[in-house]
């Protein structure tokens, strides 16, 4: 195989790469933005979910930008589009479901790329992540589904819990102090 082949073919899976990042990108904001919506509505117990789950596709973000520079390509800071604000609490969790849905579909797509041009490395990544993006999926239809079913009363035992999340403080600024 000669150089120009390989390069192509590793344009290919940076591609997808890009891509993934932007769709992690667009995630954690929409998942940030009903965080912030759903702890002033009062619902803390959501609205930690969702913040751990922000902070999941935080993770997923960085993994796919360190792959995509060991690669040799450079990582979007763009997200693929924008994010649906002011959503009430009957239609976040659908509205989720349905992302993370077409998520695993993508990714699963973007293994598929991933293998066919050679990169085991990267497709390895798509896995782990898909598994990750499934368990939210899940997450999202279990909730929905108690709200469809059991509506304010399911939402009366929510109302008023905690948002902590019990996230011990981390970045850059506490691990100068320590």
């Amino acid at each position: 195989m000669s150089k120009a082949d390989r390069e192509a073919r590793k344009m290919k899976v940076i591609d997808v790469l890009n891509q993934a990042r932007a769709m992690e990108l667009q995630a954690i904001h929409q998942y940030m933005n009903q965080h912030y919506n759903l702890d002033d509505m009062d619902y803390g117990e959501l609205a930690v979910k969702l913040k751990l789950i922000a902070i999941d596709e935080m993770r997923h973000s960085e993994q796919f930008a360190e792959r995509i520079k060991e690669l040799g390509g450079e990582p979007t800071a763009d997200p693929i589009g924008p994010i649906e604000k002011r959503q009430s609490v009957d239609v976040i969790f659908n509205f989720d479901g349905e992302r993370e849905d077409d998520t695993v579909d993508a990714y699963n797509g973007f293994l598929k790329v991933c293998q066919d041009n050679g990169d085991s490395i990267s497709a390895k990544l798509f896995e782990t992540i898909i598994d990750e993006e499934q368990i939210h999926a899940n997450y999202f239809s279990n909730v929905a589904e108690h709200i469809a079913n059991l509506g304010n009363t399911y939402l009366a035992n929510i109302a008023g819990t905690s948002s902590a999340s019990g996230l011990a403080p981390s970045g850059f600024i506490v691990s100068q102090k320590a």
